[in-house]
């Protein structure tokens, strides 16, 4: 950063620099706006097909951000400076890091990454793909493509960047307050604006009038309709507005409900629809005053190079570039590619080599090794008649002569060829084999076009659709450029490197000299080598401080850091020790999720005061340094406010802020969720028979499970609930058994995490699933495909994991479970729902038991039990042993020949007196006595033993007894005895599914 700019000074540099790439220069909007994005500058420009580009102020106003002035780096009206481009342009990226350079930013020497945000506004109907930009690990502005708006498609797409302005003038100006902020020369940001947050903060917590606002917000509800029926979209969305600053003031001042937050929120999306179609049609109907933007032409491929002259084979070398992928779509991009690339090329005769495809966040490329000149000449046989039905009285038949046709021949030059022993007519054709330049322009081109990702978005260019925008492509068979067009892109033999190099765009020669020429400019093109890179760099950064990195421990942030870099920077920083003092759970969520850092421990496993962080390419590290330990400070600044804000807030106010809290629009509030669990837990703990002091804990703890969701850390950093939870209540005075049990209520978090210790901990997270699988089941339905917005799965493999844990829930039934819990939703549960909601948890059962390695037969034979997982997994295990005895083995071989022979519409039932054979007799006889000493519902080992003397009788009988005999009595006694040996077992284990 080379010079030091006031506020204004820098709102003046923004404004110039975007008139000077053809902005218009407009004024904020006159009511209170909660973002540029709600001006009509915005939200009505970016409709329709009018081109539009312009850069505004705007102060935007957010009630529940108050607080009075205190936190240094939170407040209810900050500043956004917003741009739209419309139609987006080709290099939004650059232009915005040239806004950046004109703020006096080098972003050559500091860290500036584009990281991964998918924006939604529900009440406006609108969404959005695209970036939170990080300046030093800073979020300084939100980069959007538009999609949506007012619930219409948008086309074009528009490009939205919004900066926060204060968050970066505090970076520019190294100051740790935004009352600190040199608003103007001699004048500070406090100075012109404390006291309006102060008494604007006081105004929205404490003292606005909440009849007042109420009707307010249904004077300008029916104030904006009026104007939408009049077809006056301009002060029609000024009223939605005036209605979403209102609703916005009673949310401030805890006085929405549930039902009111989802009804006002259905109110405000259907008028900004509204306003939105009016204000398409309006604009057609004035002919589109400012034109309609002109979409790019087609891509015109590169020529193609001459044949060559010899056969030799080639590196091909395929890269799509891109804009900065999510980490996750970059990894499932690249094994969609590869499949892509391998199976069209699979479907031609071009001779090629093994197809390896890697990627960087920018980047997709793809490698395929020996490719050949040229397909070989191939001769291409259509099948046509049989020669035996061809001809009538010497004549081609009509279908001998339409196949000709088809065909564009003669009927005498059809050949005649033999298929499977029979006879055809047929054409053969001489097919010239393509040039390797022809048939790969094909495929790749192909390969472009279906690459999809779990959520796409449009951009400027008309055909293609991916996670981010696709800018370049490269394309290169040895040194001869592959001529492929897509859309609006064609390929050629350059590609693109970090945007703050000398020369951000290099040529490259020659297919086998992409990887060099890539490394030489900074580009680790393997993934693995940059997790490398990353693993061996933070190993070495911690031992300087005498720490260590849990390297096995953070797999999985390092593998989302792998594909946040191209050329990764590790690098150490330093907090104040002051803040160990906060939970360690606070610190390392702040770290990992918020800033992606990594943690440095001691030897003891204790947190240091330092961290490591990954920066992207050759920068200035001390810069990079200073910039992420002065954001992870006001991270830790924010953190420590709400921690000690939270101690100071009694509990009983902690459990009332639920109420405002809403879980679904259907199914209430947080405090009605709570109070589900907390009633729920009760029915599992008498059906468990569970007294005593877990009891007297588990009642204490059901009347404060969530009780943390009030909190304002809670609020901020979701993942924390139940954590903060034993924090708080041990604070407050509460035994450590009953903060134990509230947190474990939150456990387990995801697959594989710890499983609640105590009982009481392990009723309460029981509960809390049970209720929210039947809840979701019965109001959106369970998940299908990919999509499940609510982690319904996750949660079924929460309630499974819970309930195998603990040996107290051997006889707790999940389908009894499910209907107490069904018996206490706000919304009717239906026999059917219920139902599938018992055959999801057992599906997810089976498919856990698969993945832990259990075999598929064993599986399915145990999942009678799968009602009661407790017993399912003692089931397993018992039946892992058994399958090693030649007795047990004997034993099921005897049922299963019962099973071959019976029919299953046979009941198991027969007349004894009817049996005469004394083979048949000792059978009856010692099923008898089995049936006698079996309990009701024995276990599998016990039943192995006891039922174990079948066998020899069971052997005796198919050896010695005519089943089917004549004789219909005797031939259904047989049976019906024979059905009562099959039907023993039917209880331990579903025979039919075991194979030995």
């Amino acid at each position: 950063m080379t010079e030091m700019l006031t506020m204004q000074q820098a709102l003046a540099r923004l404004a110039e620099y975007w008139a000077g790439h053809g902005c218009l220069t407009v004024q904020p909007m006159n009511t209170e706006v909660g973002a540029g994005t709600l001006n009509p500058a915005t939200f009505l420009r970016i409709l329709g097909p009018e081109p539009w580009r312009v850069a505004y102020v705007e102060p935007s106003v957010r009630p529940d951000d108050s607080r009075y002035g205190d936190n240094p780096n939170r407040v209810q009206c900050h500043t956004q400076f917003q741009v739209i481009l419309k139609p987006e342009p080709t290099n939004p990226q650059e232009l915005y890091l040239g806004s950046l350079a004109a703020l006096g930013i080098d972003v050559a020497a500091h860290d500036v990454r584009f990281v991964e945000d998918n924006w939604a506004n529900p009440g406006m109907g609108a969404w959005g793909l695209g970036w939170e930009v990080w300046l030093d690990g800073l979020e300084i502005t939100q980069f959007t493509y538009f999609q949506q708006a007012g619930g219409l498609n948008l086309d074009p797409p528009s490009v939205e960047i919004t900066y926060g302005v204060e968050r970066i003038i505090m970076a520019l100006q190294g100051v740790t307050h935004f009352k600190e902020i040199r608003y103007a020369e001699g004048v500070t940001y406090g100075e012109v604006f404390g006291q309006a947050e102060y008494e604007m903060s006081r105004y929205y917590l404490d003292d606005a009038d909440v009849d007042t606002n109420r009707a307010l917000l249904e004077a300008y509800a029916a104030e904006a309709q009026r104007l939408i029926d009049a077809e006056l979209p301009v002060p029609a969305q000024t009223y939605v507005l005036k209605c979403s600053h209102a609703f916005n003031v009673l949310d401030a001042r805890g006085a929405v409900s549930t039902a009111e937050r989802a009804a006002e929120f259905a109110r405000m999306r259907r008028l900004a629809g509204e306003v939105a179609r009016l204000w398409v049609a309006r604009r057609a109907a004035l002919s589109h005053p400012l034109g309609i933007a002109t979409p790019p032409a087609p891509a015109r491929p590169a020529a193609q190079s001459p044949v060559p002259a010899d056969d030799a084979a080639r590196t091909l070398v395929f890269e799509v570039g891109t804009e900065e992928m999510p980490p996750a779509e970059a990894r499932a991009a690249t094994a969609q590619l590869r499949r892509e690339v391998a199976d069209r090329l699979g479907a031609t005769r071009l001779a090629h080599g093994a197809v390896t495809v890697q990627a960087t966040p920018r980047r997709l490329v793809a490698v395929v090794a020996e490719v050949g000149a040229r397909e070989p000449d191939h001769t291409r046989t259509v099948k046509g008649p049989k020669v035996a039905a061809a001809y009538r009285d010497g004549l081609p038949t009509p279908a001998v002569q339409g196949f000709a046709r088809s065909q564009g021949v003669e009927v005498a030059d059809l050949a005649e060829i033999e298929i499977g022993g029979v006879v055809h007519l047929a054409v053969r054709r001489e097919e010239a084999g393509r040039p390797a330049a022809e048939v790969l322009a094909e495929v790749l081109g192909g390969a472009v076009a279906a690459l999809r990702s779990a959520k796409n978005m449009r951009w400027s260019d008309p055909e293609l659709s991916f996670t981010r925008p696709i800018r370049w492509l490269l394309a290169l068979w040895g040194a001869d450029v592959v001529p492929v067009a897509v859309s609006g892109l064609a390929a050629g033999r350059t590609t693109r490197v970090h945007r703050t190099a000398a020369a951000p765009v290099v040529e490259v020669a020659v297919a086998d000299g992409y990887a060099g020429t890539v490394a030489a400019a900074g580009i680790v093109v393997d993934p693995q080598e940059r997790a490398d890179a990353i693993r061996a760099g933070a190993a070495a950064l911690a031992a300087q401080v005498g720490g260590v990195v849990d390297l096995a421990g953070e797999a999985g942030l390092i593998a989302q850091v792998t594909y946040l870099v191209e050329q990764p920077t590790p690098l150490l920083g330093a907090f104040d020790p002051g803040y160990l003092e906060l939970p360690e759970a606070v610190l390392t969520t702040v770290m990992r999720k918020h800033q992606r850092y990594l943690p440095v421990r001691g030897a003891d496993g204790r947190l240091l005061p330092h961290f490591v962080a990954v920066a992207n390419g050759a920068v200035d590290v001390d810069q990079v340094r200073a910039g992420n330990e002065a954001v992870l400070r006001a991270r830790y600044e924010d953190a420590a406010f709400f921690y000690r804000a939270d101690r100071r807030t009694p509990l009983d106010e902690l459990r009332g802020r639920l109420a405002r809290l809403t879980f679904t629009d259907k199914l209430g509030s947080m405090a009605d969720r709570a109070a589900r669990i907390g009633g729920l837990a009760a029915t599992l703990a008498d059906a468990i028979a569970l007294g005593g002091a877990e009891r007297a804990t588990l009642d204490r703890a059901a009347a404060l499970v969530k009780v943390d969701f009030g909190a304002q850390m809670v609020m901020e950093l979701t993942s924390l609930a139940g954590v903060m939870a034993a924090d708080y209540l041990r604070h407050a005075g509460e035994p450590a058994a009953v903060a134990d049990a509230v947190s474990e209520a939150e456990q387990p978090r995801a697959a594989g995490d710890a499983v609640p210790a105590s009982l009481p901990g392990a009723v309460l997270s029981l509960a809390d699933r049970l209720d929210l699988v039947v809840g979701l089941a019965a109001t959106i339905g369970l998940p299908t495909g990919s999509s499940d917005p609510f982690a319904v799965r996750r949660a079924a493999l929460g309630l499974l994991a819970v309930h195998r844990s603990q040996p107290a829930f051997a006889a707790l039934s999940l389908r009894e479970a499910l209907a107490a819990a069904a018996a206490r939703q706000p919304v009717p549960v239906p026999a059917e729902v219920l139902a599938a909601t018992a055959e999801f948890l057992t599906a997810r059962f089976a498919q856990l038991l698969g993945e832990e390695g259990q075999p598929v037969d064993r599986v399915r034979a145990v999942l009678p039990h799968a009602d009661r997982p407790v017993r399912t997994d003692r089931v397993l295990a018992q039946l892992a042993a058994a399958v090693e005895s030649d007795q047990f083995r004997a034993l099921a071989e005897a049922i299963q020949r019962c099973r071959r022979i019976v029919p299953d519409d046979v009941a198991a039932g027969y007349d004894a007196a009817a049996l005469v054979e004394p083979a048949e007799r000792t059978l009856h006889e010692t099923l008898s006595a089995v049936r006698a000493e079996l309990p009701a519902h024995p276990e599998l080992d016990e039943f192995a033993k006891v039922a174990g003397r079948l066998v020899a009788p069971v052997r005796a009988f198919f050896d010695e007894v005519f089943v089917m005999a004549e004789e219909p009595a005797l031939r259904a006694a047989r049976l019906g005895l024979l059905a009562a040996v099959r039907d023993l077992g039917a209880g331990v284990l579903d025979w039919p599914h075991l194979r030995l």
